[in-house]
């Protein structure tokens, strides 16, 4: 093919996405941007218009920092319906935000004690105020009816084109269900998978004990070799696990999800069985516990490529433990520009020298596999190089960009996003490079990325995306 001096790279790699969060987004509306709680309430009322009464309505992506870091409440949402329960994802997906309805639904009361590993806020009063912090979620979310088997895979391929769409050819679904990993099989079968997607098994349950005993499952398509566990929540809903309490909240000092113990034994268990380990960590005490975990089953260098998911605030003497351990750092460089506005607020001056440091990683020697944590951050991987080598938002704040000291080359941020993902899943010798023998997924752009103007990275898009020699996509 004569491509008339178009830039190709490879294939790119998101290390670390939810699929059917995102098919899931791109079927309702995207509450990122919205500037307001009125406006979410507008959008809900016009939902209940529509709906027949006690029908659920559901969105994700608020973001209280949207409108002056203050946590609504219930009653926003009862001011839309009273008739429809109401579940709302925070943008992180650590936080619920519920009406009346919904509370009721659950059973939660002013009473209710808060859930091993997670929090229902409370006002003043010590009312219930619709806020529900990690685990709590599940108090509501467990009443929600579950999603039809074709619902599930309608999501899945719809996630599947978008990311064809944007150059990425691999996908690292950070937490699977025995129910997604059938849609998968079935959108292989039919052809209709333009993507590879390597899994985590989603938890310490049924599925990881069926995985444990027949091992690892390897395809073209489809690769189940890992397990997502979560060591703590997330940073903007103040869960993630910190030693000391927030610089912002004096009486919080986040959650804890899952034991140190319970960490360590799968660990041991994956380690024997040739899987691999990948643990959520965002906060100081969080990364540290996995860390110790991690060590325990590990015992120093090695070839077990377990990782820690986020790697976002580290105590500095803990840096090391990565190297020590051989363990892979999977961040989200989006994460850094999306958060670099309160981010500082939450942990102080001394705590945020360790946070989103992709430098001190790098310099260890660890391994950086990037990715956007989609439908967290918007799945376009454009915009997480441009975050990655600038440090700054689309407009280009900060100037010189925040904690610039941190930022990747351009060399460094595509080996991240490419070389860096496959390695994180054992398949650097089948992908991530332009090289014979590889398979031949690779991307053709409208510009060379590599030397660009930085700006100019954010526009830049996909002409054509080829898996395996195929073209997958194509710009119309």
């Amino acid at each position: 093919m004569d491509l008339h001096g178009a830039a190709v790279i490879p294939g790119l790699i998101d290390s670390h996405g939810h699929m059917r969060g995102l098919g899931a987004l791109l079927e309702s509306r995207d509450l990122r941007h919205v500037k307001s709680i009125a406006e979410i309430a507008s959008y809900i009322s016009q939902q209940a218009s529509s709906r027949q009464a006690g029908e659920w309505i559901t969105a994700r992506n608020w973001d209280q920092a949207n409108w002056g870091d203050r946590f609504p409440t219930s009653a926003d949402l009862d001011r839309a319906t009273t008739a429809h329960p109401v579940y709302l994802t925070r943008v992180d997906g650590h936080a619920g935000w519920v009406n009346s309805r919904a509370l009721e639904l659950a059973g939660i009361g002013d009473d209710t004690p808060d859930p091993p590993g997670g929090r229902i806020l409370r006002d003043a009063a010590g009312h219930a105020t619709g806020i529900l912090i990690d685990r709590a979620q599940s108090l509501v979310g467990s009443k929600i009816p579950p999603a039809p088997a074709a619902q599930i895979k309608r999501q899945l391929e719809l996630a599947a084109r978008e990311c064809a769409r944007l150059g990425l050819t691999g996908v690292h679904d950070a937490g699977v269900s025995a129910r997604e990993l059938q849609a998968y099989r079935e959108l292989i079968a039919e052809g209709k998978l333009p993507v590879r997607v390597w899994a985590m098994i989603g938890g310490d349950g049924a599925l990881w004990r069926e995985y444990l005993a027949k091992g690892p499952e390897t395809g073209d398509h489809l690769t189940v070799s890992a397990i997502k566990l979560m060591a703590d929540g997330a940073l903007g809903s103040r869960g993630a696990a910190m030693w000391q309490p927030y610089s912002d909240d004096k009486t919080n000092s986040g959650l804890l999800i899952t034991s140190r113990e319970t960490i360590e034994r799968v660990a041991r268990e994956a380690a024997a069985k040739g899987f691999q380990v990948c643990t959520h960590a965002i906060g100081d005490r969080a990364n540290r516990i996995v860390l110790d975990a991690y060590a325990a089953a590990l015992g120093g260098k090695n070839d077990k490529r377990f990782r820690i998911e986020h790697a976002q605030i580290v105590a500095l003497p803990d840096f090391k433990m990565f190297a020590g351990n051989s363990v892979i750092a999977a961040i989200q460089s989006t994460h850094a520009t999306s958060d670099m506005r309160w981010a500082e607020r939450r942990l102080g001056p001394d705590r945020v020298a360790g946070a989103y440091a992709w430098r001190r990683f790098l310099a260890l020697g660890v391994p950086v596999a990037n990715g956007s944590d989609f439908p967290v951050e918007e799945p376009n991987p454009m915009l997480g190089l441009y975050a990655a080598v600038t440090r700054q938002d689309a407009s280009g704040q900060p100037p010189g960009g925040w904690m610039p000291d941190q930022r990747m080359s351009r060399e460094e941020a595509l080996a991240s996003w490419t070389l860096a993902g496959a390695y994180a899943a054992f398949e650097e010798k089948l992908k991530g490079s332009l090289e014979p023998g590889k398979l031949a997924d690779f991307l053709v752009l409208d510009r060379d990325i590599m030397t660009v103007a930085p700006a100019d990275i954010l526009t830049a898009r996909v002409k054509m995306t080829f898996l395996g020699g195929k073209l997958v996509h194509e710009l119309k």
